[in-house]
């Protein structure tokens, strides 16, 4: 049995079954702002790139998808990399057993608390740290969704040029989802060690070294210990994750605009 298998079984026999459902709070807090402003940016930029490509690049046109992806996740991680602070951090709490973790706002107070007898120094440096480990989540998120779009894109094309015009909610909802839910599992896959390290930065409890960490030096550590596969731990999960809710996302993202679009055009 795989060890999700068997984290999934050992979470549900001890906590019960709505327990599976623990931190979904902060994943919300962090999904539905991030995707609010990481799908429209997206949208915008590839098809005002796709016009200019079209006219003047068009051997270009191809890594439109890459490069727009790109671009807007990095503005939706700049934006909301705090909440992904605190969530990384609230889960690492429950890995801990210490108890009920505290909430979003409070995880995010309790990393910039000064430490006793440092009141009031270094203002500006403590709310640095809702930032800790943005390059590290910049050098894992740009490639992943980078990876994602130009896999996605391709699929989704051939998928609704089998249909045609006669496209409907059902027929974007599962073309969009089967492009997503590819596209997504083999960018995960891919771009597994940059999580790792990603991970290890923001849960870094030594404020100093914390900030001084780089995303190769990180690497690096990990390497040295526990190697290829101490940079592939949790690959399972995560790609187990990331088909599904890349899928789920951009087919019902795409769905709302096939909606609005058609309520526009009817008298």
């Amino acid at each position: 049995m795989s060890s999700t298998k068997l984290l999934v079984r050992s979470e549900f026999m001890q906590e019960g079954f709505t327990r599976l459902w623990r931190g979904t709070n902060a994943s919300l807090a962090l999904a539905v702002p991030t995707v609010g402003i990481y799908m429209p940016c997206y949208d915008v930029l590839r098809n005002v790139m796709e016009e200019f490509t079209t006219q003047n690049a068009p051997n270009l046109t191809p890594y439109v998808p890459l490069v727009a992806g790109s671009v807007a996740r990095s503005l939706a991680c700049v934006s909301c990399y705090p909440v992904e602070l605190a969530r990384t951090r609230m889960q690492a709490f429950r890995a801990t057993g210490s108890g009920k973790p505290p909430g979003v706002c409070k995880t995010l107070i309790g990393a910039i608390k000064p430490i006793k007898g440092t009141e009031g120094l270094e203002s500006l440096h403590r709310y640095r740290y809702w930032w800790t480990g943005l390059g590290a989540q910049l050098s894992r998120d740009v490639p992943y969704s980078g990876i994602c779009w130009l896999i996605l894109e391709p699929i989704r094309k051939r998928l609704l040029g089998l249909v045609g015009d006669e496209a409907s909610a059902a027929t974007i909802l599962g073309a969009n989802f089967t492009a997503g839910f590819v596209a997504g599992t083999i960018a995960a896959a891919a771009t597994c060690p940059l999580d790792v390290a990603k991970t290890r930065r923001q849960i870094e409890k030594d404020r100093e070294r914390a900030l001084k960490m780089t995303t190769r030096t990180t690497m690096i550590e990990i390497w040295r210990d526990g190697g290829l596969r101490g940079l592939f731990t949790g690959v399972g999960p995560r790609v187990g994750r990331a088909g599904p809710s890349v899928g789920i996302v951009v087919s019902f993202y795409e769905v709302v605009k096939h909606a609005l679009h058609r309520r526009h055009q009817t008298p």
